[in-house]
């Protein structure tokens, strides 16, 4: 397994420990699972990059790091819904596309394809990451100013989980063998 490889497990590790932290009741336990989620969120941009410059892109890792990147955000989504702090529609709609995508990319896989991420994929992961760190911060330093960013950039992230779900959908149909059904 390539160091690429091994940073992208490390994501996934990291999430447990997240959860473990935000639940936890002691004066800094939300700014350990904050630096946790920045630690895991940093390391999905480290591993591409790794892979990219090195020559280690591997089926693995076109298939574990998505994975990783759903296991970390939907994890803080549903621990924010469940403080209260965002609406669980938004994250309905984000964990539907993540299903249907992660069924698109099984269906292509069984037919020998990999879906590799795409722009607006990564795009939308980003999007998502910065709204859940402004989340976690509670706003700050924008709530001191009356500017409600980490609303703004959650309901951005929903524009974008939308959008390149449908891209998603768009460009890879034909991996579906709809003559089966």
């Amino acid at each position: 397994m390539n160091l690429a490889n091994k940073i992208t497990i490390l994501r996934v590790l990291l999430v447990p420990l997240f959860i473990v932290f935000f639940y936890l009741d002691f004066q800094y336990s939300q700014y350990v699972a904050l630096a946790i989620f920045v630690i895991a969120s940093i390391t999905d941009s480290i591993d591409g990059h790794l892979a990219r410059s090195r020559n280690m892109v591997t089926t693995f890792g076109k298939f574990v790091d998505p994975l990783a990147d759903k296991i970390l955000t939907t994890s803080a989504f549903i621990l924010l819904v469940g403080t209260g702090k965002i609406p669980s529609w938004v994250v309905i709609i984000i964990i539907a596309r993540e299903f249907i995508i992660s069924g698109l990319r099984v269906l292509a896989a069984s037919n020998g394809v990999t879906i590799a991420a795409s722009k607006w994929g990564k795009i939308k992961t980003i999007t998502q990451l910065v709204a859940i760190i402004l989340l976690l911060l509670d706003n700050f330093p924008f709530s001191y100013i009356g500017i409600q960013l980490d609303y703004i950039m959650l309901y951005i992230s929903l524009f974008f989980t939308v959008l390149s779900g449908v891209d998603y959908v768009q460009k890879n149909i034909k991996v579906l063998n709809l003559d089966d059904i």
